[in-house]
């Protein structure tokens, strides 16, 4: 019965910690962290991985990537259009190629297709994840996040999440060597083929069932139930990453008027036990046994790195789509927050070799040095847009 006194340690600490880190401004997702990183061998040693956890916290990130889904603004997306998707396009790329780089300086280079190249390029398939939340939580406080540049970050950042999870399968895929790049492509394509035509389907049958039972518990199920499906196909018979198809059961159902319900109702399962114990696994998995001189020094040029290619890519493409120098800045500004997604990224890096756990400190310090600097550079950014509201206005916000 130990792996019931392991989740019961967890969840607890994960809650606790979440507490304190909300009370000073931080991502509760920082504080499940360090609960993990406290009560597990990097510390106290009261829990250590078991498979039991390793298969909770899978479920966790599939349902947050499922969340992420059914929160995209399909309507969002078309409205910042072409712009948008530069800027996500810049926002991948850029980070991909600096830390593919970044790896290789410090633990050595490898032709293309080698262990020592994907391993590096998965480094860079980690600094290309964005969390928006953070920076739509700051842009709502002044009441900035409906305007040109703050709907320009939010739509931006949506497409760098897909755009990042396709890297993500297609670098796995070439991980696996069991395809080669073709095949990894058209397997990809016929998934998404797939996923899209199968989902027309699904959504004529989702929104009967929307209209006949709304805010229903049977609706919230059925859509788990989708996720989970989608989620196992994308993996078992396309070897695409599970939480592929798990996103793109949430873009399928985002248009659903319950849609926000779903989301709600999958939250409340997701964070009681599913999430935490995702989070707080990452922490279980951190130790500092390895920790070295050239690991230290990977680990701040990481985090410098990951912040700055972030405003090189996407502040270089808005200033060539013409927006000024200070609108440009608030743009790649606004992307450079990492989060969950980064999080899930490493994790399936671990789960398929491309990854070791001592490589988990570089991404848990990025998170942590991202979700204190952004709003404080964001505030300062974005100030004279706030100077502009009326306080009246603003403060009704």
């Amino acid at each position: 019965m130990e792996y019931i006194r392991d989740l019961a340690v967890i969840l607890i600490a994960a809650k606790f910690f979440s507490v304190v880190a909300k009370h000073y401004n931080l991502p509760e997702v920082v504080g499940e962290i360090i609960a993990g990183l406290i009560v597990g061998p990097c510390l106290l040693g009261v829990v250590g991985e078991t498979e039991f956890l390793d298969e909770i916290a899978e479920i966790g990130v599939i349902m947050l990537m499922f969340e992420a889904g059914l929160g995209t603004d399909l309507k969002k997306l078309k409205a910042t259009g072409v712009k948008a998707t530069l800027l996500a396009c810049a926002g991948v790329f850029v980070p991909l190629i600096l830390g593919t780089i970044l790896y290789m300086c410090f633990y050595g280079w490898g032709p293309v297709g080698s262990d020592t190249f994907l391993k590096g390029l998965f480094i860079g398939t980690i600094m290309t994840a964005t969390s928006v939340s953070i920076t739509v939580a700051v842009l709502k406080e002044m009441g900035v996040v409906n305007g040109l540049t703050g709907t320009t970050i939010t739509s931006a950042a949506i497409i760098d999440d897909v755009i990042g999870i396709i890297v993500l399968t297609f670098v796995i895929g070439l991980k696996s060597g069991e395809a080669d790049t073709m095949q990894i492509i058209i397997k990809s394509i016929l998934f998404f083929a797939l996923a899209i035509g199968l989902g027309l389907i699904i959504y004529r049958v989702f929104k009967w069932l929307d209209t006949r039972y709304q805010h229903t518990r049977r609706v919230t199920i059925t859509g788990l139930v989708y996720c989970l499906l989608m989620a196992y196909i994308a993996e078992e018979f396309f070897g695409i990453a599970d939480i592929t198809g798990a996103f793109v059961a949430g873009v399928i159902l985002c248009n659903l008027q319950d849609s926000e319900y779903i989301e709600r109702r999958i939250d409340i399962t997701a964070y009681m036990i599913f999430a935490p114990a995702f989070f707080a696994g990452i922490g279980l998995k951190v130790t500092f046994d390895t920790m070295n001189l050239k690991l230290l020094l990977f680990s701040i040029a990481f985090v410098i790195v990951a912040l700055v290619a972030k405003v090189i890519g996407c502040s270089g493409v808005a200033k060539i789509l013409k927006f000024n120098n200070r609108d440009a800045l608030k743009i790649g500004a606004g992307m450079m927050t990492r989060g969950e997604v980064a999080l899930i990224t490493a994790q399936k890096g671990l789960s398929v070799g491309l990854l070791t756990a001592e490589f988990f400190t570089p991404v848990i310090l990025l998170i942590l040095v991202s979700s204190l600097v952004v709003p404080l550079l964001l505030k300062k950014l974005f100030a004279d847009e706030v100077s502009d509201i009326n306080p009246l206005d603003y403060a009704s916000k």
